[in-house]
């Protein structure tokens, strides 16, 4: 043997031992990726997760031939902000998009404000490594041309471009108004209003469509459901209303399993199962009724609270994650991780990495989605804000509300109410019922200083973080979307 060829053997015996995934990467095919994102769905609201009410057989089945996560997080209980992070990685305080003031009617339609077009996406992201981008579904980042799917790193987009309940009316005090719900392909209007009972059936065939499509090349495709949304009575095809044990709200859940099944089969079929990832997940916990008892708004339990303020109800979302073969079957993780990490995920198994030049809060949580052993949560800290306002911090198991005047978001104070230090061992104490501030004055100590960092960074009520990036404005407002 010559010494060139011995070199080569050495080097090549080293690359296999310490890069063994690199090497059995060389020359893969790229995965594929789809993120189900479902609007307003409890933690308690599927089967896999609890639900005595709501027939899931295909998400009992993802979850039997995938992975649960029972501490995956959004960033906000609320549409726009949470919608921000899965697109961006980011807080939705670092990215603008986190308030709904009566000046910036973020969450409004015909807003001048939108995700700023220098934002990168991980529809962006993925586009540079090759990938084909859509969306099919729910947008709420903005309804002016500039901010519209398409100008965010998306080929494709069939869907509304904000929450189906923001249908026409008039607001007396101004004569402004909102326009009928358009169902938009691209950037144009095809139907006003859109038939919102036909939705989930609609989004779910336009979707299959587009991935049979793709099929031959790696493809993105986020598919944020309007379902089962934010009115007080949930829309599903005539197949299924009536159908469930738990009237409109659980018809549209099990059509939301219906749809899921028939993904499911498809890629299956297509034979493109063991290439593509998929994670269903929620943009945040339902509304549910004051009533514990009453389920026709969803359920949270076993956790404490409800959407659209910051306790885990809100937060905290029912995940389950599948790709045949190299997601491990039938496991669970109960590390934290937020939909924040899908964007630097992605970029690294597609080959790339995350945008430079900016920060990104996610992190690469490949470890923790394909069961490697050991693998522990990125996190040091999370922080749960309402809208501008730092109202609690994660480290570990540790939940700490800060001692803050009461909000419309608060879970656990009210107006009446003394604002106290609350600590909570969200793992041993699902329901947050125990406050163990006083037995452990380290703990909230250490989750102080934490919020001290993220009060400078990404700033708190009425003071701005040093790394809070600016909201995108439209220079022109259309009130019919586009001119």
């Amino acid at each position: 043997m010559t010494k060139q060829s011995i070199r080569s053997f050495v080097i090549t015996v080293v690359v296999l031992v310490a890069f063994p995934t690199v090497v059995q990467a060389a020359g893969a095919k790229k995965p594929n990726f789809i993120v189900v994102y479902c609007d307003n769905l409890g933690y308690g609201d599927i089967e896999p997760f609890g639900s005595t009410l709501h027939r899931t057989p295909n998400l009992n089945r993802m979850a039997r031939e995938g992975r649960k996560f029972t501490h995956f997080c959004v960033t906000a209980g609320v549409c726009t902000p949470s919608r921000a992070s899965i697109v961006t990685g980011c807080y939705s305080q670092r990215v603008g998009m986190h308030l709904n003031d009566r000046d910036g009617w973020v969450l409004r339609p015909v807003s001048p404000y939108g995700l700023h077009p220098e934002e990168v996406t991980i529809a962006e992201v993925l586009k540079q490594q090759g990938y084909a981008t859509a969306i099919v579904g729910k947008w709420h980042l903005g309804d002016q041309p500039e901010f519209l799917a398409t100008r965010q790193g998306f080929d494709w987009f069939f869907g509304v471009p904000y929450s189906d309940d923001m249908t026409e009316r008039v607001w007396d005090q101004d004569g402004s108004h909102w326009p009928p719900l358009p169902l938009m392909e691209n950037e144009t209007v095809i139907e006003a209003p859109c038939d919102r009972d036909g939705l989930t059936r609609r989004y779910t065939e336009r979707a299959m469509q587009w991935i049979a499509a793709h099929q031959d090349e790696p493809f993105f495709l986020y598919f944020p459901h309007a379902m089962p949304g934010s009115t007080k009575t949930p829309f599903s095809s005539p197949a299924f209303k009536g159908k469930s044990k738990n009237g409109p709200w659980g018809d549209s859940i099990e059509e939301l399993d219906w749809s899921m099944g028939v993904m499911l089969d498809q890629l299956v079929e297509l034979g493109i199962a063991e290439n593509t990832f998929v994670i269903w997940t929620s943009d945040n916990g339902a509304p549910i009724n004051s009533d514990p008892t009453d389920l026709s708004r969803g359920s949270n339990l076993p956790l404490h609270g409800r959407g659209y303020t910051t306790s885990e109800g809100a937060f905290r979302v029912p995940t389950i994650v599948w790709q045949p073969g190299t997601v491990p079957a039938g496991t669970v993780c109960e590390e934290l991780a937020t939909t924040m990490d899908l964007l630097p995920t992605f970029a690294k198994l597609a080959g790339g990495g995350p945008p430079s030049g900016r920060k990104i809060d996610g992190h690469d949580i490949a470890p923790l989605l394909f069961g490697e052993p050991n693998a522990n949560t990125p996190y040091e800290a999370f922080y749960y804000y309402h809208q501008d306002q730092l109202q609690a911090v994660r480290s570990g198991p540790w939940k700490m509300f800060l001692p803050v005047a009461a909000t419309a978001g608060h879970p656990h104070f009210n107006k009446n109410q003394k604002p106290e230090t609350l600590l909570f061992n969200v793992v041993e104490d699902i329901a947050s019922q125990h406050n163990v501030a006083a037995e452990h004055p380290d703990i909230v100590a250490r989750l102080n200083r934490f919020a001290e960092q993220a009060r400078a960074d990404l700033g708190d009520k009425d003071k701005r973080g040093q790394g809070q990036r600016a909201i995108g404005k439209a220079a022109h407002v259309s009130p019919r979307l586009l001119e």
